[in-house]
């Protein structure tokens, strides 16, 4: 079982900053993409970031240069920098592997529970 487990989230005020952390567990064998996704409240969930292998990081419109999406390969690790956080940007933040497994050697994709980020004006 692939267990992906977010870290970081909470209350913070307009203008403040967060740093979101992904770990993946120790089956996850190779990681092809990794992603945060939010869900604001009363809207479907939507892509924040994205980083894959093979591509450098893509962010939804009008994020880059607030957000940033870094990993620790070595520590199979992702990471969402947020900064300049405006009330916008509450939700439920989500994150995302294509992965091969100890038991899979297919890539197939897992979720994360998921962290609460509420920025308050």
């Amino acid at each position: 079982q692939v267990q992906l487990v977010e870290s970081g989230g909470g209350l913070v005020q307009a203008g403040g900053s967060l740093t979101l952390s992904c770990e993946a567990s120790d089956n996850v064998v190779r990681i092809h993409t990794m992603a945060w996704y939010r869900r604001p409240p009363g809207q479907q969930r939507e892509l924040v970031a994205k980083l894959a292998n093979t591509n450098g990081p893509t962010y939804a419109p009008g994020l880059e240069g607030r957000f940033s999406i870094t990993k620790d390969s070595a520590k199979k690790t992702l990471y969402l920098h947020m900064t300049n956080l405006n009330p916008g940007d509450s939700g439920a933040y989500s994150c995302n592997i294509f992965a091969t497994t100890t038991t899979n050697e297919y890539l197939r994709s897992y979720w994360g529970q998921g962290t609460q980020v509420t920025v308050s004006s």
